[in-house]
């Protein structure tokens, strides 16, 4: 294989044509620029799906047809989340951006045949292709967010992403709880709910063809972003075979498990279940804009809580790990409610009295999420420097988190009883708090620049690029 030698990631650019004297400011290559870009295209893709999903059951009265599409959808992205790495460092992020973007739609409009045609059929493919398609743009979208910015800034990074990202699913929140605000005795959402969502997701797809190769993103201080691209098919394989025996994945792997293994019982059998059909809507305005705060937050702590990186990650996993305590425990007193899972007299919005407490649980999960995730892709970013080591790590962890969603979303197929599904939620957010404190104490460093490549368990510094041609 063909290889040239380029500078390091996070060193200035030496030769003529290369060089770019550092300025401040907007510029279409800089990582602020195109990290900002990712999050409008995951606002009209994933947020959409977010908000589309957060209705509980697909906006459908009956919610197995949603539960066996997302089995198969996470089924499928548990795979291609860990392929996806590899996908991206061989096509570049524009093309992985693109085949992965252009599942989404697809997936929404099976619900909308779906109204018309009650055929599980389509809303299962389209499911399985979505699984494929996001763990392709996840893998990418991981890549970006954590290795073009400046390793000092990357919880701002984060967390600007993830308001962005958030941002889609509060207005996409608002989209069935206009289209459907009069429609009181309802079951399912109408045609022109579906037909918004996929317009917007539409529009995400778009916005791929903006997204610039690594090679041509450049940080204000003059520094490269990434430097090492992969063309080799037996190198990616090779790589994503030994992350199954790195100890900080096997670290990361029950924190992977747990966070998307909630989003079924916090759907399904909170708002799905207590709400009626346009106060869910609106449920998921203010869950997704928790999500925006609770981002907001830990990333700003993450960056600049302490001098010490190492002591900001494990403060901030003790301040998870309490809050994930106390709100998880406040899911339990509420689940007492209705042991048996059937609630008789949904909650709508205007019943004041009723909806306070119910709702402010579902805005807390919300909270929780953001901040347990944005947590996690702090301590990925802080593992490595290279755009293409973080993308197999991301695309690791975004297969494992999948493969825990694929195994949620057939226990609530399967009726299994609310209260265990509630407790196993709490178990598993609650194994991994330690493990990823003991991720922090020995692999992140306090300075800024002294991560380097990690394989095998040894240090290695990585100075051979393959051209960047195929971007």
């Amino acid at each position: 294989m063909a290889v040239s030698e380029l500078p390091e990631a996070g060193t200035p650019l030496e030769t003529e044509s290369q060089a770019q004297a550092p300025r401040r400011g907007l510029r279409y290559n800089s990582p602020l620029v195109q990290v900002s870009l990712i999050g409008l295209v995951c606002f009209c893709c994933p947020g959409m799906f977010n908000a589309l999903s957060g209705l509980g059951g697909g906006g459908q009265f009956d919610h197995s047809t949603a539960d066996n599409a997302n089995t198969a959808l996470y089924a499928c992205f548990a795979v291609f989340g860990i392929l996806g790495g590899a996908a991206h460092n061989l096509l570049g992020p524009r093309i992985t951006l693109l085949l992965g973007s252009l599942t989404y739609p697809l997936y929404a409009a099976s619900f909308l045949y779906y109204n018309h045609h009650k055929s599980q059929i389509f809303p299962v493919t389209a499911g399985a292709l979505l699984g494929a398609g996001a763990g392709l743009l996840w893998a990418a979208q991981g890549a970006i967010m954590t290795s073009y910015p400046p390793p000092n800034r990357r919880g701002s990074y984060i967390s600007l992403f993830w308001c962005l990202f958030n941002l889609g699913g509060v207005l996409g929140g608002l989209l069935p709880f206009s289209f459907n605000y009069n429609r009181t005795d309802a079951g399912s959402v109408n045609d022109a709910t579906y037909i918004a969502f996929m317009a917007f997701m539409l529009v995400g797809a778009g916005l791929t063809f903006l997204v610039l190769p690594p090679a041509r993103i450049v940080r204000d201080d003059g520094t490269r972003a990434t430097r090492v691209t992969y063309s080799s098919v037996s190198t990616e394989g090779w790589e994503i075979l030994k992350l199954f025996t790195n100890w900080k994945m096997l670290l990361i792997l029950p924190a992977a498990w747990a966070s998307n293994f909630f989003y079924t019982y916090q759907f399904n059998n909170v708002n799905g279940i207590l709400f009626t059909l346009r106060t869910k809507g609106l449920n998921n305005v203010f869950y997704w804009g928790a999500q925006m705060v609770g981002s907001a937050g830990i990333g700003y702590f993450l960056d600049f809580g302490f001098s010490s990186r190492r002591k900001r990650g494990l403060i901030g996993v003790a301040a998870v790990a309490v809050l994930g305590t106390a709100i998880w425990a406040g899911g339990l007193a509420n689940q007492l409610t209705y042991l048996d899972g059937k609630f008789d007299n949904p909650i709508d919005f205007k019943d004041s009295h009723r909806y306070a407490g119910p709702f402010l649980l579902y805005f807390s999960y919300g909270l929780l999420d953001a901040m347990f995730q944005s947590l996690i892709y702090w301590i990925i970013g802080a593992l490595a420097n290279e755009s293409q080591i973080l993308s197999r790590y991301v695309g690791f962890y975004k297969g494992v988190q999948s493969a825990g969603a694929a195994v949620a979303w057939q226990v609530d197929t399967h009726k299994t009883s609310l209260l265990s599904q509630l407790i196993v939620n709490w178990g598993l957010t609650t194994i991994s708090y330690p493990l990823l404190a003991v991720l922090v104490f020995l692999a992140v460093k306090d300075e800024d620049y002294s991560v380097s490549s990690v394989e095998d368990g040894k240090e290695k510094q990585m100075k051979m690029a393959a051209p960047s041609s195929l971007h």
